[in-house]
């Protein structure tokens, strides 16, 4: 028996997209489907749209909240109505190609309980669906990467970006373990790829699967914009969280560069006070890294570990 898939789709303000988007999920060509759609309280006509597209799907479940409460908040309201084995977490401005599902999941079904997320390659829109980039194209063009990591990637996850998150398909085991979404964050996938992959393997599928709409009034491109961020203030929370996930000498190094990086983006855009902030874990992460250094030498000289 095929494995129930649960597709939570979001929109806030994207009626323009939403017909492409839900269609995209009804013409999967793997149909053991659960549609979970909320509204994040949409200002323009995002409701009317998704009643008039769901009018003769009484299987669809709807949510429409009567207020923006953000979209951590949001998914983890459809998280708790989903039924299937494994999800998907779908804005409602992107598509997906007809194959998506079928082979995301041939590849977790073949790998086991170990891998908890598969996700795959991606294309880039613009407003009018048209094409404008390749993510993975995008990464390797700017030297960012040279060959996917799969497996245990927690490591690389805290140097650089390279997933396409709307790529992915997580097992919902994977949810019961890390307990969904932070509600405290502003956006969820980093924090999702740092806590996921301490616990769980990723594997990749190196096809184009989906199409992710690139906006000028995204969150990711509006990060630097505002006196008080709080994306750039949830990165800072994500990273401390990851500080206490590290265990290994490679681990802590991967994190300074991440908080490094941060760092200098703060400066940069006069965002001092997390600067600081910033600083001091960047202090923190140093120390524990002498601290597994000194204990790895005192091991090979043959130190007793209860002496240290």
């Amino acid at each position: 028996m095929n494995p129930l898939v649960s597709v939570i789709c979001i929109s806030y303000n994207h009626a323009p997209y939403i017909k492409e988007a839900l269609n995209s999920v009804f013409n999967q060509a793997y149909t053991e489907i659960e549609v979970i759609v909320l509204d994040d309280g949409s200002s323009d006509a995002s409701v009317d749209e998704i009643k008039k597209l769901i009018l003769d799907r009484s299987e669809v479940a709807f949510i429409a909240n009567t207020k923006n409460t953000g979209y951590t908040r949001t998914f983890n309201k459809g998280l708790a109505l989903a039924k299937g084995k494994y999800i998907v977490d779908f804005a409602l401005d992107d598509v997906m190609f007809p194959n998506f599902l079928n082979e995301s999941l041939k590849q977790l079904e073949a790998l086991g309980e170990g891998y908890g997320v598969c996700f795959s390659n991606a294309d880039y829109i613009n407003s009018v669906s048209k094409v404008i980039g390749n993510h993975n194209d995008s990464l390797r063009s700017k030297k960012l990467i040279s060959e996917i990591p799969q497996g245990d990637i927690f490591e690389m996850v805290l140097k650089r970006y390279f997933i396409c998150t709307p790529t992915m398909v997580i097992r919902k085991s994977v949810f019961d373990r890390i307990g969904g979404y932070d509600e405290a964050l502003a956006y969820e996938d980093f924090d999702f790829w740092v806590r996921s992959s301490r616990y769980f393997k990723y594997t990749f599928v190196d096809k184009v699967l989906m199409q992710k709409r690139k906006l000028k009034t995204s969150m990711s491109a509006l990060r630097y914009k505002h006196a008080e961020n709080a994306q750039m203030l949830s990165v800072f929370m994500v990273c401390e969280k990851a500080f206490h996930l590290c265990k290994t000498a490679d681990e802590f190094k991967a994190l300074n560069l991440r908080l490094a990086y941060e760092h200098r983006q703060c400066v940069r855009n006069n965002f001092l006070d997390l600067a600081d902030r910033y600083f001091s874990l960047i202090k923190l992460t140093k120390g524990n890294l002498v601290k597994i250094k000194l204990t790895e030498y005192l091991i090979r000289l043959g130190v007793d570990r209860k002496a240290f």
